[in-house]
C-alpha cells in the first residue's frame, strides 16, 4: 500500500499543472522563504480569502509536501462542485457569459480531480459546522508525530466585507489545541508557521499579483498560561495578529510598488 507521501509524489505533475491553472493571469511573490520549515513537524497557519487559490499559492510556495485541513463537504464531487459554482458565480458576476463558459470545463475538470484525489494524498477532512472535530485534531497529531506538515487555514475562503479585518476571519483554537496537546502530551514543541495571503481574492482570470508571507515559527511554549483553554486562546490570538501584521506588510510593499 502506497504512502500518502508516495501519492502525494504520483499526483504532483497534475496538481502543479491544476494549481497554475487556477492562477491563470497571476504571478506569486514569496516573502519570508527563510522562514521555511523544511524537515519535521510543521504547522502552516493562515488567512483564506481565495477559496482553491488560498491552496494552490501555498501548495505551489512551500517546498516540502504539505497535508491540508479541509472542508470534509470538498471530498464529495456533488458537495464541491456546487461549492465551486457558488463561488465562480460569486468571482465572474461582472463579466461575460462567455467568460462563465470558458471557465466551467476546467472548474468541471478541477473539481473531479480534487474529489477523487484528495482522500489518497492525506488531506485532513474537518466538519465545520457540527463542531465533530475531535477526529480531525486526531489524526493532525497523528501526522505531526510523523513528522508530516499539516496546512490549516482560517476562514471559509471568502472575504468577509463587514468584518473589521475582512481579509482574516477570527482564528477557530484547533491549531492552538493541537500545538497544546503534543507539547503537554508527547514533549514536542510543534513549530507553527503564520503565512498571510493577499491577491487570492481577485477572481479567476483577472491578472494581479499574489502576496504570500511567512513569518518565523511560533512555539506554543512561549504563550503558557497555566492550562489547554487559557493557552489556546493565547496562542490562537498571538497567531492571528502574527498573520495581520504579515498582511499588512503585504499591503503596504504592494502600495510601494504601484
Amino acid at each position: 500500500m502506497r504512502s500518502f507521501e508516495d501519492e502525494l509524489k504520483r499526483a504532483e505533475p497534475v496538481a502543479r499543472f491544476l494549481c497554475r491553472s487556477s492562477l491563470l493571469g497571476k504571478s506569486i511573490i514569496l516573502r519570508g522563504g527563510e522562514n521555511f520549515v523544511r524537515t519535521g513537524p510543521n504547522i502552516i497557519v493562515g488567512n483564506h480569502c481565495g477559496f482553491y487559490k488560498d491552496v494552490a499559492a501555498v501548495y505551489l510556495s512551500f517546498p516540502r509536501p504539505l497535508f491540508f485541513t479541509a472542508n470534509q463537504n470538498i471530498f464529495r464531487r456533488e458537495d464541491l462542485n456546487r461549492m465551486a459554482r457558488t463561488h465562480l458565480k460569486g468571482q465572474l458576476k461582472s463579466l461575460s457569459g462567455l467568460a462563465h463558459f470558458l471557465v466551467s470545463p476546467f472548474l468541471s475538470l478541477l473539481v473531479t480531480y480534487v474529489s477523487s484525489h484528495i482522500a489518497k494524498v492525506g488531506a485532513i477532512p474537518v466538519d465545520l459546522y457540527n463542531h465533530g472535530k475531535h477526529e480531525a485534531i486526531r489524526r493532525s497529531k497523528e501526522y505531526l508525530l510523523a513528522g508530516r506538515a499539516i496546512v490549516a487555514l482560517q476562514g471559509r475562503g471568502r472575504v468577509v466585507p463587514q468584518d473589521p479585518n475582512p481579509y482574516v476571519r477570527t482564528f477557530s483554537r484547533g491549531t492552538s489545541v493541537i500545538a497544546y496537546e503534543m507539547y503537554d502530551g508527547h514533549g514536542i514543541d510543534v513549530p507553527v508557521t503564520p503565512v498571510a495571503l493577499f491577491g487570492t481574492q481577485l477572481p479567476l482570470l483577472i491578472p494581479g499579483k499574489i502576496r504570500v508571507n511567512v513569518g518565523p515559527p511560533m512555539f506554543i511554549s512561549r504563550h503558557l498560561a497555566g492550562g489547554l483553554d487559557a493557552t489556546a486562546a493565547r496562542f490562537k490570538d498571538a497567531l492571528e495578529s502574527a498573520v495581520k501584521a504579515l498582511l499588512m506588510e503585504s499591503i503596504r510593499a504592494q502600495g510601494e510598488r504601484s
